[in-house]
């Protein structure tokens, strides 16, 4: 479970602070008095972060875990990753209390900031050839850069229009038509990490651009407390990390789809339409595996026994929750 401790303002400013220095490369933070604090600044000396990486070691104990916010990209806004570490000499409480922690650290610095969160236990993984032999364990490839992510909407746009429309697509590799705003995928992916239970994160479609937001996400969200917790008044997608009654440490991430029966007639088209297409972006862009998907017209349906069901007889496929009398269709124009 997550533990309830929160960024100090001190830690705040000290990130702000690496923002926007040019001769900043990493802010290191620890654990104090049940909150965030900085705790140390490593100075940029080189345009390749991995030349910098060997400036942390100073810093880093053999026996106490800290937290780096480290600058890897120059200039983009979201050009920074959040590395835990935990030596695995450190206490099983602070190891403990850093793992649960670390997802409240990038939420509340801003998860937009951030395109990777990584986990060590060793001062060697922080070091060029170490960072390379974890990227290529992971798989993880560069991030594209402006230019090239615009190249690859103009082929992806000359294929389609190629292909007409008559070929059916793919449920999770097939490419999306669907803009998502600042912290989407970043919110989902964090449904994902270890210790993360019970965490709530809710889309909406803003209009009339149609871009799929961020609404919300909250930690701590007990079963019997998420109809209370997604928004009422309006359609959502909310994404749920709910915990395994068998263990401590697991969990099975919940895609749920409401839409109460207050929404406009547009709200129902566009949120209906965008049902599948929000899931394909949580299992293809966030790299979720969903383990039951729900619909429910309003969210006082999803009690706790619907929430801890069994899971989904198909992939991809929605189970209505009973009780609910199904989601209202728009009527056409001209009927009654």
């Amino acid at each position: 479970m997550q533990s309830g401790i929160s960024a100090s303002e001190e830690l705040q400013t000290a990130f702000r602070a690496l923002v926007s220095a040019d001769d900043q490369r990493a802010l290191l933070a620890s654990i104090q008095n049940e909150s965030l604090i900085p705790t140390a600044t490593v100075p940029l000396t080189s345009t390749d972060f991995t030349s910098d990486l060997h400036q942390l070691h100073s810093h880093l104990s053999t026996t106490s875990a800290a937290y780096i916010l480290l600058k890897t990209h120059l200039g983009e806004p979201n050009g920074y990753v959040a590395i835990t570490y935990v030596p695995n000499t450190a206490p099983v409480r602070q190891k403990m209390l850093f793992a649960s922690t670390r997802l409240t650290l990038v939420r509340e610095l801003g998860i937009e900031r951030f395109r990777r969160t990584v986990f060590v236990t060793e001062r060697e993984e922080l070091t060029a050839e170490g960072w390379r032999k974890g990227e290529e364990s992971e798989g993880v490839q560069a991030p594209l850069t402006e230019e090239e992510r615009g190249l690859e909407g103009v082929k992806e746009a000359e294929a389609r229009e190629s292909q007409g429309t008559g070929g059916r697509r793919g449920h999770v590799s097939s490419k999306v038509d669907v803009a998502t705003g600042e912290g989407v995928v970043e919110a989902l992916k964090l449904l994902s990490e270890e210790g993360c239970r019970g965490t709530l994160v809710q889309l909406k479609y803003m209009l009339p651009d149609e871009t799929l937001q961020l609404d919300s996400s909250t930690d701590n969200v007990q079963p019997a407390d998420v109809s209370s917790a997604i928004t009422a008044s309006e359609p959502r997608y909310s994404f749920y990390s709910h915990p395994s009654p068998s263990s401590e440490t697991e969990t099975n991430i919940l895609f749920i789809y409401t839409c109460p029966t207050t929404s406009k007639n547009k709200e129902r088209m566009i949120y209906s339409t965008g049902k599948s297409w929000t899931r394909t972006v949580a299992e293809r862009d966030a790299g979720l595996t969903i383990a039951k998907s729900l619909e429910a017209t309003e969210p006082k349906e999803l009690d706790v026994d619907v929430l801890g069901g069994g899971a989904e007889q198909e992939s991809g496929r929605s189970t209505p929750v009973a009780g609910g009398g199904g989601f209202a269709r728009p009527k056409r124009p001209g009927r009654r």
